[in-house]
């Protein structure tokens, strides 16, 4: 992962909020999603608590809604606990740009628009 990938938030306001604490909590949950190898996915809690911030699911969102569109963080592949893509505000084409890189990574969507965790989820060893 290269430095420019991951947003300086400490030097930048996001439209969370002014820089401060949550700017190494974004710096952790960015470089455990980086760790998340194609054709797998992770839950907003999983990387949260990897991430060492147990019980900040929504915190993994908004970290990774203050992305630039050109990092090269995975943040495609966070879904919710259900296996689901999460509903975006605005109903933004994020969704439907989420869904197929997952697909172009051979993660597979039953006819709900679910991902079987049992089988696409990261398991790290670490």
């Amino acid at each position: 992962m290269k430095g420019t990938d991951v947003p300086d938030l400490r030097r930048t306001k996001t439209k969370r909020g002014p820089p401060g604490k949550s700017a190494a909590s974004h710096e952790r949950i960015y470089s455990v999603v980086a760790r998340i190898p194609r054709g797998r996915v992770a839950t907003y809690g999983q990387v949260a608590r990897l991430a060492n911030l147990p019980g900040h699911a929504r915190l993994v969102g908004y970290a990774l809604s203050a992305l630039d569109e050109r990092s090269r963080i995975p943040w495609h592949r966070v879904v919710n606990a259900e296996g689901r893509i999460s509903v975006r505000s605005g109903d933004s084409p994020a969704r439907i740009l989420q869904r197929l890189r997952l697909e172009l990574e051979k993660v597979v969507f039953d006819a709900r628009g679910c991902i079987r965790l049992e089988r696409f989820r990261w398991r790290p060893r670490w």
